[in-house]
């Protein structure tokens, strides 16, 4: 049998994938634009998929406002803008989408990992249970992660290009730290204006006929408590004074501790998860809470 290898996304690189596209939410006054990427030929989405990408709506939980982290603290904020590096989440929260789960729906295995999807994200079962059980539902072959960006490329949440943008403008470096899948995330890095040196995700492995391989489990993402771990290594590697994590899950939660995050900041706009919300420094529905407290802010107008 053929050795396993990663696949890469880069300039150099033949995997072709489709610009990123995102929703208009009649809820939010920040819009996310379709963005045309010259590295990657255009593809549009399915009728029935651009249906349900116009009903989207980023909406608050009702029970939101009982949340006190609503408005942040003297401290927390003084944190927010005095950050070195801001590590984001990627599904559900960079992305409108989980990424597995939209690969998952693509190869037909759409609703059993999505089951697990769930379990992962509110911790109620190991994460690399999660993970393990997932991909061997999938067990995606090359062509179909090629096939599944190019008929699905992924959905850019609304102002999360903005707030990048505005960190940038600080010298705040940003990080993606992801449970997902390199290869669906390196093509949401370049719209965005993030190194792929700056990703920390999984790696799906082929065979060099393109069959699924596996996933390499070393990767620190690729286990529960990893994001953490690479929150560590990324401070450490770098030496951050103040380093900031956004994200939804009980993953993201878990970097925020010693020599990891200094700040956990909940993003709710896309899913609402109570018990994470509620253990967060601050918890906001729209990026543009976040974009307003920044020095920059005017750069933006």
């Amino acid at each position: 049998m053929a050795s396993p290898i990663g696949v890469r996304t880069s300039a150099r690189h033949t995997l072709s994938v489709s610009p990123l596209s995102s929703v208009r939410s009649p809820q939010t006054s920040q819009l996310a634009m379709r963005t045309t990427n010259p590295l990657f030929p255009c593809t549009k989405l399915s009728q029935a998929r651009a249906v349900v990408a116009a009903a989207m709506e980023v909406t608050k939980h009702p029970s939101s406002s009982c949340f006190a982290n609503r408005q942040p603290s003297k401290e927390v904020l003084e944190t927010w803008r005095s950050a070195n590096a801001v590590c984001f989440d990627v599904d559900s929260t960079v992305c409108l989408d989980e990424g597995i789960d939209e690969l998952a729906d693509f190869c037909g295995a759409g609703q059993a990992v999505a089951e697990w999807t769930t379990k992962a994200m509110t911790g109620t079962v190991p994460f690399e249970e999660a993970l393990a059980a997932r991909i061997s539902l999938i067990k995606p072959s090359l062509s179909q992660v090629q096939d599944c960006l190019e008929k699905r490329p992924p959905r850019i949440s609304p102002g999360i290009a903005d707030l990048i943008k505005t960190l940038l403008a600080n010298n705040t470096e940003v990080f993606l730290v992801s449970g997902g899948f390199r290869q669906m995330i390196e093509p949401v890095a370049f719209e965005l204006g993030i190194p792929t040196e700056n990703i920390i995700a999984n790696r799906l492995l082929f065979g060099t006929s393109g069959e699924y391989a596996g996933f390499d489990t070393t990767e620190p993402t690729s286990r529960s408590g990893g994001k953490a771990v690479a929150v560590q290594q990324i401070r450490q590697d770098r030496g951050y004074k103040t380093l900031v994590m956004i994200g939804d899950g009980a993953t993201d939660l878990e970097a925020r501790q010693p020599g990891g995050a200094d700040l956990f900041i909940c993003y709710a706009g896309v899913q609402m998860r109570e018990a994470v919300a509620a253990k967060a420094d601050w918890t906001v529905f729209e990026f543009q809470e976040l974009i307003s407290e920044l020095p920059q802010f005017n750069t933006l107008q």
